[in-house]
C-alpha cells in the first residue's frame, strides 16, 4: 500500500493494567455458563480435601493407641490404618474427578475464547491489520488463550483445594491445641505481605514477557514468509542478528519475570518451615508438661504443614497468576477493540446499482496530520474503464481502500449512483465489487473450491469455463487430480502466476456492476498477459471498472486514465490524449517503453 498506512505497527493490545478484580469479573462471563459444574466441582473439592484431612487425626489416634498405659492396642492400630487407606483412596480418586472436570471445562473455555477472538478479528477495521504484526496476533490466540486455560484446569483447582485445606486444617488445630496458633499469628501475616508485595512487582514484568514474546514472533512470521527473497539478497546473517535482537528480548523479559516471581516461593516456604520448627518446639514442650498426647503433637504438626503448605503452594504458582493476569489483559485488550463502526440505522439498501461513482474533493489521511489524497476530483461513468496510474505511494491503492470503505474519507464525499457511501449499507456495498488483488490469496482446499469461493451454488462447469476463460484450464488438468488437487495456502504447490490466474477465474464467477484489478497481472508473463487480455475484456465488458496498474501497456483502451502525483491528480485524460500533453503521463510510458521517439 502507499505511504503512511503501516506507521505506528506495534503489538499493543492491552489497555494500561486494569484490577486484578476487573481483569477476572471480565474472565468471569466465559465461565457464568459453568457455574453449575463449577459448583459441582467446588463440592467435590471440598469433599476429597475433608476427607485429606481426616488422615492426620487418624494417624493422631493409632499413635495413641501405641502409646496407650494399657499396652499397645493392635486391633485399635490396624483399624486406623485401614480407615486411613480407605480415607486416602476415595480422597484420591475424588481428586482425580475434580481433575477431569476442570480439563474438561477449561478446554470448553478456550474453545468459546479463541472463537470469540478470531470472530472479533473479522470484524475489526482493516486499519488494526495494517497497524499490527501478524505473529502478534496469533501470539494471542495460541500463547496468551492457553495460559489462561492452563490456569482454569490447574490452578484454579489448586486454589480451591488450598481453600477448603487451609480452612479444615485450621478447624483441626483449633480442636487439638488452640495454643500452639500463636506461632501462626506471626508467621502467615509475613507470607501475606511478602506475597502481596511481590505479587505487584511481577505482574508488569509478564505483561512484559507476552508483549517481547508477540514482538518475536510477529518478526519470525514476516522473515519465514519473506525467507525466499532474504536469500536471494543474501541477508540471512542480518535477519539472523535482528532475530537474536527479538529472541534476546523475549529471553530476557522471561528470565527477569521468571527469576523475580521465583524468589517468593522460596521466602514464603523458609517462613513456613520456621514456624513447622517452631510447633514442633512448643508442642513438645505441651507434651512433656502433660497437657497434650503425643499423637495429638504429631497430628497438629501434620496440620500445620497442611495448613502451611496451601500457603506455600500459592507463592509458588503466584507467577503463574500474574503470567495468567498478563495475558488476559492482553486477550481481553483484543477483545475490547472496537469493530468496524455498525451502519447507521437510516443506511440505506443498494437495489439495481448503475455503478456510476463519483469523487468529490476527497481529502484522506492514515494518520491524524498526515493528509495522503489531496482534494480528488474525479468520475467513472457505468460501464467504463478507469485507470490509475503513479509512482510508488501516490495514493492509488488508498483511493480503492475509500471506495471500499475500508476506510472513511476525511473530508469530501465518494458518491455511488449519486448516495454518498457513508449512507449505504457496508455489506451490500462491498457486494458490488468483485477484486483481483496483487497479493494474491488461496486457502487451503481444491482448486474448485478456491474458484468457486465468492459464489454459492456454483457448479462444475461454471468453474471450468471460468477457468479457461482465464487460460488457466489445461494447467489445472496437469495437477494430480485436476479440479479437485488440493491447494495450499501458501500456494507452494503452483507458481506465483498459477496463482494470480486462479484468482482472475474466481472473479470471473462473480457478477457484480464494478470491478477492481490491483496489479492484477503482476505475477503474469508477458506472452500469458496478452493471452488472457480478450479474457479480461470480457470480464470487464458492462461494469464500471477501476484498474492500478504500473504497466502502462495494460491500460491504453482504459476510457480515462488518472495520473497521480503524491496524491494529487496532476492528469487526467485517454491513452492518446495523455500522450499528446506531453506531460508526466507520457514521460512515465516512454521511461517504461524507453520509446522516445514514438510520440502519439
Amino acid at each position: 500500500m502507499n505511504g503512511g498506512r503501516g506507521a505506528g505497527r506495534g503489538p499493543a493490545f492491552a489497555k494500561p493494567k486494569e484490577k486484578t478484580s476487573v481483569v477476572l469479573l471480565k474472565l468471569w462471563r466465559y465461565l457464568e455458563k459453568y457455574r453449575f459444574i463449577i459448583v459441582f466441582a467446588a463440592v467435590l473439592s471440598i469433599l476429597g480435601n475433608s476427607l485429606g484431612l481426616l488422615s492426620p487425626r487418624l494417624s493422631g489416634a493409632a499413635i495413641n493407641a501405641i502409646e496407650d498405659k494399657a499396652g499397645v492396642q493392635f486391633p485399635v492400630v490396624i483399624r486406623y490404618v485401614i480407615l486411613m487407606v480407605i480415607v486416602a483412596g476415595a480422597s484420591a480418586l475424588i481428586s482425580w474427578g475434580l481433575s477431569a472436570i476442570m480439563i474438561r471445562l477449561s478446554r470448553n473455555v478456550v474453545s468459546k475464547m479463541r472463537k470469540d477472538l478470531f470472530d472479533h478479528l473479522t470484524t475489526l477495521p482493516i486499519s488494526f491489520f495494517d497497524t499490527h504484526q501478524t505473529g502478534d496476533v496469533l501470539s494471542i490466540l495460541s500463547y496468551d488463550v492457553d495460559t489462561v486455560g492452563a490456569t482454569l484446569s490447574t490452578d484454579l483447582t489448586q486454589i480451591i483445594s488450598s481453600f477448603v485445606t487451609v480452612v479444615g486444617s485450621f478447624m483441626m488445630m483449633v480442636s487439638i491445641a488452640p495454643e500452639l496458633l500463636l506461632v501462626f499469628a506471626v508467621t502467615i501475616p509475613c507470607s501475606i505481605a511478602i506475597t502481596r508485595w511481590r505479587a505487584k512487582i511481577v505482574r508488569p514484568l509478564f505483561s512484559r514477557r507476552s508483549r517481547m514474546l508477540g514482538a518475536m514472533n510477529g518478526y519470525s512470521e514476516e522473515a519465514v514468509s519473506g525467507l525466499k527473497t532474504i536469500r536471494a539478497y543474501h541477508q540471512e546473517q542480518e535477519f539472523n542478528n535482528r532475530f537474536k535482537i527479538h529472541n534476546d528480548n523475549a529471553v530476557h523479559a522471561t528470565w527477569h519475570a521468571d527469576h523475580t516471581a521465583a524468589v517468593t516461593g522460596p521466602t514464603v516456604n523458609l517462613i513456613n518451615n520456621l514456624s513447622l520448627a517452631a510447633v514442633s518446639v512448643f508442642g513438645a514442650l505441651l507434651y512433656m508438661s502433660g497437657k497434650i498426647l503425643l499423637g495429638d503433637v504429631s497430628s497438629f504438626v501434620l496440620y500445620s504443614r497442611k495448613f502451611s503448605g496451601p500457603i506455600n503452594e500459592f507463592a509458588n504458582i503466584l507467577a503463574e497468576i500474574q503470567s495468567t493476569l498478563a495475558a488476559a489483559e492482553r486477550v481481553l485488550g483484543l477483545l475490547a477493540l472496537e469493530a468496524e463502526p455498525a451502519d447507521d440505522e437510516d443506511a440505506a439498501s443498494i437495489s439495481d446499482c448503475r455503478g456510476h461513482v463519483q469523487f468529490r474533493d476527497v481529502s484522506f489521511g492514515y494518520e491524524e496530520g498526515k493528509t495522503v489524497l489531496h482534494h480528488i476530483d474525479c468520475e467513472a461513468a457505468p460501464g467504463k474503464v478507469m485507470a490509475i496510474v503513479g509512482e510508488t505511494g501516490c495514493g492509488k491503492t488508498t483511493m480503492i481502500n475509500l471506495l471500499m470503505r475500508f476506510y472513511d474519507v476525511t473530508e469530501g464525499a465518494i458518491l455511488l449512483d449519486g448516495t454518498d457511501i457513508r449512507k449505504l449499507k457496508r455489506e451490500e456495498l462491498r457486494r458490488q465489487f468483485t477484486m483481483v488483488l496483487q497479493d494474491t490469496w488461496l486457502f487451503d482446499g481444491t482448486v474448485f473450491e478456491n474458484i468457486a469461493y465468492g459464489r454459492d451454488g456454483v457448479t462444475r462447469e461454471d468453474v471450468e469455463q471460468a477457468a479457461k476463460a482465464a487460460h488457466i484450464h489445461d494447467m489445472i488438468l496437469s495437477l494430480p487430480k485436476g479440479y479437485d488437487t488440493v491447494v495450499t495456502s501458501s500456494g507452494n504447490s503452483i507458481s506465483k502466476g498459477q496463482k494470480q490466474l486462479l484468482t482472475i477465474a474466481r472473479a470471473m464467477l462473480i457478477d457484480s456492476p464494478m470491478l477492481i484489478l490491483d496489479e492484477a497481472t503482476s505475477n503474469v508473463d508477458t506472452q500469458t498477459e496478452r493471452r488472457i487480455q480478450d479474457a479480461m475484456l470480457q470480464l470487464m465488458k458492462g461494469r464500471t471498472c477501476f484498474i492500478i496498474a504500473h504497466r502502462l501497456s495494460t491500460i491504453t483502451g482504459a476510457d480515462c486514465i488518472l495520473v497521480m502525483d503524491k496524491g494529487h491528480i496532476v492528469e487526467s485524460g485517454t491513452h492518446q490524449e495523455l500522450l499528446e500533453k506531453k506531460g508526466t503521463y507520457y514521460e512515465l510510458y516512454h521511461a517504461q517503453f524507453d520509446k522516445p521517439n514514438d510520440a502519439a
